[in-house]
This record gives structure tokens, sequence and C-alpha cells, in this order.
């Protein structure tokens, strides 16, 4: 069975189970750990920030860094198909009482741009609940893995800024976005105060995600992690895994974007199927009226391919680590037969 579900089915390699084995560790609640601290001063380096903060999953370091930039009674402004909207159990509202106001994508985008929060942005008013904070998703799982370029984030950047407002970045597969266009990671990083990158995704570790930022907000989102249970003991064992990461899988992500790109080029016109152009690794299959991804999932299934149902006419596949091109090669076979197969 070939998994394209997400590149979070991805399983250790040897080589970085044996880095997890032979990790220094320590009581990273009580003490400190010292593989911990590696990752951490590594990643804010890689970065340009100051300081850093190691997770358990990078939807938790997302909703801390909403929590150390926001108030209860006010509102995130951020892409209406943002992961933080859709895929994070409302907890920007639920945690910290903070309302979500969605930013729906201009004509012809399909990520929030600049122009787009400029129109979102409301004057004073006493019957609308401020703003307090801009998120941005990148890539954008939503949007196919779409990169918004340095440009607009910086143009997202200074916008939010005239207007007092802090930035946090979604950044889970920034790792993607910086690889597929060369913009370094500093880089893309200046263009937000909190950064959430994850090591779970494209880079093929079992568990963990970092928060970047400076040395005081990094200071004030130490407890918020305490108080959602994110304090970890002997956390080197992960962090080694991270470590490893960097060293050995993320200049290889370029060889998932070519895959995906392959798999788009295979199946885009079957029975009438579009394709969203893959940036990176995300591929979105949108299916012609009278079909459900339902019956497709369950038709590549029965050809040895796993896929996500991701509405009821969209499929996403995902390519990563553990799907070389040969395998990609023959799940995009078996994606396009199961559509056509659909379509009888």
């Amino acid at each position: 069975m070939i998994d394209l579900r997400s590149d979070t089915v991805t399983r250790p390699t040897p080589a970085m189970r044996r880095a997890m084995a032979e990790a220094d560790v320590g009581d990273d609640v009580l003490d400190g750990d010292p593989t911990v601290r590696r990752l951490e001063e590594r990643v804010a380096s890689m970065l340009g920030k100051d300081a850093a903060l190691f997770f358990p999953s990078g939807t938790m370091g997302n909703q801390v860094g909403v929590a150390v930039h926001s108030q209860p009674g006010t509102e995130a402004l951020l892409d209406a198909n943002a992961h933080l909207i859709n895929w994070e159990m409302a907890g920007v509202a639920a945690l910290w009482g903070v309302q979500v106001r969605g930013v729906p994508a201009g004509e012809g985008r399909l990520v929030m741009g600049a122009d787009d929060l400029a129109r979102a942005i409301r004057p004073p008013s006493i019957h609308a609940a401020p703003a307090s904070i801009v998120c941005v998703e990148n890539t954008h799982n939503g949007a196919g893995g779409k990169v918004t370029p340095i440009d607009e984030l910086r143009a997202i950047r200074a916008l939010a800024t005239a207007h007092g407002l802090p930035v946090h970045m979604d950044g889970a597969r920034l790792w993607n976005a910086s690889v597929a266009t060369g913009t370094s990671l500093a880089d893309f990083a200046q263009c937000a105060d909190t950064v959430m990158l994850s090591f779970s995704k494209g880079l093929g570790c079992p568990v963990g995600a970092i928060l970047v930022g400076d040395s005081a907000t990094m200071k004030r989102a130490h407890p918020v992690r305490k108080r959602l249970g994110g304090g970890m003991r002997q956390s080197g064992i992960l962090a080694a895994a991270a470590l490893y990461a960097l060293d050995a899988h993320l200049s290889r992500l370029a060889e998932d974007h070519a895959n995906a790109r392959l798999l788009a080029d295979t199946v885009v016109g079957a029975a009438g199927a579009t394709v969203v152009p893959p940036d990176t690794n995300i591929v979105m299959i949108d299916l012609p009226w009278g079909m459900t991804s339902a019956d497709v999932v369950a038709k590549a299934r029965e050809r040895g391919v796993l896929v996500t149902a991701w509405s009821n006419t969209r499929v996403r596949a995902v390519t990563h680590l553990d799907a070389d091109r040969a395998a990609v090669t023959r799940a995009a076979g078996a994606v396009r037969e199961a559509i056509e197969s659909s379509a009888r």
C-alpha cells in the first residue's frame, strides 16, 4: 500500500532511530534537556530569532503563538481557509476567547494577500471586536501547499505593523516553502513576530514542532505551554530526531516537490478532473460534477493507494520521504484509473 494521505505518515529511518536512541537527555521540565536546548538554539538561529520553544505538536505551537499576542474579546484576522480555523478544534475561540475572522482571498488568489487584509481591517467601533493579531500560513495546506511569496508576506507584515498588530506565522511546512523558492527561513521569519514549524511533516520525524520569536515572547510562551500540558521530560529523544532531520532530510524536500508535480501531471484531465498546480508537496485534485471523493478514495485503495477525501469533490495526495519516485509513479497511475473508473 502506497500511503499518500499526508507527509505525517512517514516512519523514522534507521539512522533517525539511532540518533534518538543515543540522545543525551535530561528532565526538560525540571532542569532542561541538553538535546532540546541544542535544537531550540539551532532553529532560532536558522530563523534569525532570539529563542525557540519545543512543542509536542504544531497545533499546540500555533495556539500558544496566538495566545501570547492576543487578548480575550478581540479577533484574529487570517485566511478564510487557514488551518487555525478549520483543523484546530476552534481552539482560538475556546481557549483564548479570541474570535477568528476569515479573510477571503481575492479574485485570482488562492491565499489571503495584503490587499485582502487591508479590506478586512475595520475602523474602531463600539460594535465590533478589535483585531489583536494577524495570522498567515506558509505553505498553505488547504490551498494545496501554496507558497505565499516573500514580497506578499512583507506587504502583509507592513500593513499589520501600521495597524499595531503582531503577526503569527503557521509555518508547519515553511521548510518546503524555503526549499521551493530559495528564500531563506530567516527572510520568511522576518515577516512575523512568531513562527511555528513542524518536524513531523516533510522532515519525517515521529513527533514535534517548534515556536520561535524574541526572548520576551518566548518567556511568555513557556508558562502557556505548561498550562496546555506541553512540558515534556526526556524530550531530547524527540529533539534528536529533529536535529537529525535538519541534517539529512531538509535538503531532499525538492524530491517531494518534483514527485508532486509528476503526480499532478499524470492525474490532470482524467475524466475531466482538474488539479491545483503544486508549489510544493501537496496535490489537490478537483473532481468533475457528479463524482465524489469518497468513491475515488475507495477505488484508489482497491488499487493499493491511500489518498484523502479533502471535501466531497476534492481529493488530497501528499508526497513525502517514504514514497520514492517509483512509488509515486505507480500511485499516480492508480489514482488516475480510480478517477476514470468513478466516471463510468
